[in-house]
């Protein structure tokens, strides 16, 4: 490894060099000052229109904040809806709460061009064979992220990335060529701030204590920040029904939840699948208030691959949200 022209030797080498966000080849983008996730948090002004491209987490958490801030702010997606990867009703619910919040939401438009307009950017969409434009004072580009190799020359070492540019790895995070290792979101393996420390802790167990831990033991989960936020762990309703596991499922709106209903946080629901011959859990989506944190009770219990009817006999404390979790596991029903 050579840095700055000084050759670098060590018996094991660790590349961990991040992400950025992904800039599209939109015509007239480069020609027009635009925000970044990582830029946007030097801001210490008020965009009057903020125009988000993008409707996915990064995207959708910024449009909220500024719009609660006092921005204008509109959001365009490509997809038919917001947070694609989410199953239609969390999408659903999501896009209905920011529009109630004032926020202009686009889905199937396509952007195909960026300019300079006055004072303003213009930018041009195409939706369903319909071209129009939305002209705001500032561009936040939040389209997808892309891994910091491009420039490390990783083929002068053979060390072998898929066509988007991540690091391949195996379960221990090895790269193809005998004493590196690649953590953190360049490998692909998770872009959240949890999985690289994960990543670490496979990796030093691994060298230090001879314990095989694989990346493939552990479960997905995420959370979306906005307000109310959404928990998400293992499946989506949507994955358990392609891959035809006979499954269970229950469901409780927030609004049925005593915690929620006192706060006057009632937006959302909660929702939970269970495999059911093993009758483990299989995932759960939690939109509501503290979604983000009820997830671990289902998470914990994931990896401890209990059935479910353990957390359905638990008795938990009132009033919180998680205490409706039990109740929820008496109330499984197939999945049709």
């Amino acid at each position: 490894m050579a840095v700055d022209g000084v050759v670098l030797n060590a018996d094991r080498i660790f590349i961990n060099g991040g992400g950025r966000a992904l800039i599209p080849p939109i015509p007239g983008l480069g020609q027009v000052p635009y925000l970044t996730n990582s830029s946007m948090m030097d801001v210490d002004f008020l965009p009057a229109h903020l125009i988000v491209l993008g409707g996915s987490y990064i995207g959708l958490e910024f449009a909220q904040v500024y719009r609660r801030f006092g921005s204008e702010v509109t959001v365009i997606e490509l997809a038919p809806r917001l947070i694609a990867r989410e199953d239609e009703d969390v999408s659903s619910a999501v896009a209905e709460f920011l529009k109630e919040e004032g926020i202009d939401v686009r889905v199937d438009s396509k952007v195909i061009g960026v300019e300079k307009q006055g004072n303003g950017i213009a930018v041009k969409i195409e939706s369903t064979g319909k071209i129009s434009q939305v002209v705001g004072t500032h561009v936040l580009v939040a389209i997808g992220r892309q891994p910091n190799t491009d420039d490390l020359d990783l083929d002068k070492a053979g060390i072998a990335t898929d066509p988007r540019g991540y690091i391949q790895v195996d379960d221990q995070l090895r790269t193809n060529v005998p004493g590196i290792w690649a953590m953190g979101d360049c490998n692909g393996r998770g872009a959240f701030t949890h999985t690289p420390y994960n990543d670490f802790e496979i990796v030093a167990a691994d060298i230090l204590d001879n314990d095989q831990r694989r990346v493939t033991d552990r479960i997905t989960a995420y959370a979306l920040y906005t307000d109310p936020p959404l928990g998400r762990v293992g499946m989506t309703e949507a994955e358990v029904r392609k891959a035809g596991t006979p499954a269970l499922i229950s469901t409780m709106p927030m609004e049925d939840v005593s915690r929620a209903f006192e706060k006057g946080e009632t937006k959302g629901f909660m929702k939970i699948l269970v495999d059911r011959e093993s009758k483990q859990i299989l995932g759960a989506s939690l939109l509501g208030l503290a979604g983000d944190e009820v997830i671990h009770c289902i998470l914990d219990l994931m990896y401890a691959k209990a059935p479910y009817t353990v957390m359905q006999q638990a008795m938990h404390i009132h009033p919180t949200v998680s205490e409706f979790i039990p109740t929820m596991m008496g109330e499984l029903k197939p999945l049709q």
